[in-house]
């Protein structure tokens, strides 16, 4: 393989993993912006997706997209009885959330490896064939990962940006206390924003899933890189977590491409260290006082 296809290749494949990041990221920083909650249970609400998605495609025989759609309203409904059930009791101990965050997600981990299996399952094709530009060849599969994330990325700033919800959880994330003096109520903030958070990593799960194997101890990495993602674009900035997303996801592309998966994971991890070392706040994150 050429230079020039090699770089195009790289890219692709570094959008498939960008999109798939910011989708993941946004959601927890939404839960730690509003909630203050570090979701450790966030990488299960990811796999949950992708099995929802392969039982409701792949055995109930939906259209694809009516599929995402079952799954991110599934998994959005658990995480939103997450919440009350939960997270509430520990509301405003950080601590205490983060551990029963950590709990939630080893029963959900273990409870699907009892119901599905422990074994990789693979989805039916969503679509088949490629389109080649240039000397790079495109799969529409992963051209719809990234067609289906932007799109679910510009519902999402339609909601955050006009709906009265959205600017309230735009708000809270702002100042919480100025945000509850002007009337806005945390206890019907939060479970809407923890079960949005879970509803997009179910879609980021479902996406993947017809790109990836679906088994129930897949959320691990697409959690770590989404911490990393929302380290680097800043705690409770959405855009930031875009940017840092889709710039992670290239850079592991091209250095996975031409030096390997080990030296990928060393160099991205330098790279978070040098960025914090400059920048505390990440990229578009705001500097405490």
């Amino acid at each position: 393989m050429d230079v020039a296809t090699l770089i195009g290749q790289s890219i692709v494949n570094g959008l498939v993993l960008g999109t798939m990041y910011f989708l993941m990221a946004i959601g927890f920083t939404m839960v730690f912006g509003i909630m203050r909650v570090v979701n450790f249970a966030h990488g299960e609400f990811y796999m949950l997706g992708g099995f929802a998605v392969l039982y409701l495609f792949g055995s109930l025989h939906w259209y694809f997209l009516a599929a995402l759609v079952g799954a991110a309203l599934l998994v959005g409904v658990l995480g939103f009885a997450m919440e009350r059930i939960i997270f509430r009791p520990f509301r405003g101990d950080e601590l205490s959330g983060m551990i029963a965050a950590l709990g939630l997600s080893i029963v959900l981990q273990n409870t699907a490896a009892l119901v599905f299996g422990a074994m990789p399952q693979s989805m039916p094709d969503v679509i088949t064939g490629s389109v080649a530009l240039g000397p790079v060849i495109i799969p529409f599969s992963r051209l719809m990962v990234i067609v289906l994330s932007f799109a679910i990325l510009a519902l999402l700033w339609l909601f955050i940006r006009f709906s009265r919800t959205g600017r309230a959880m735009r708000a809270m994330v702002q100042d919480s206390t100025a945000a509850t003096l002007q009337g806005m109520r945390p206890q019907r903030i939060y479970p809407i924003a923890f079960g949005m958070g879970a509803g997009l990593a179910a879609l980021a799960g479902g996406i993947m899933a017809p790109v990836l194997t679906v088994e129930p101890f897949m959320g691990a990495i697409p959690l770590l890189k989404a911490f990393v993602v929302v380290i680097l674009g800043g705690l409770g900035s959405v855009m930031g977590a875009v940017l840092a997303g889709l710039g992670l996801g290239i850079f592991e592309s091209f250095v996975s491409n031409f030096y390997g998966a080990a030296a990928a994971d060393l160099l991205q991890f330098l790279l978070v260290i040098t960025i914090l070392l400059v920048r505390p706040q990440g990229l578009l994150g705001e500097k405490e006082v």
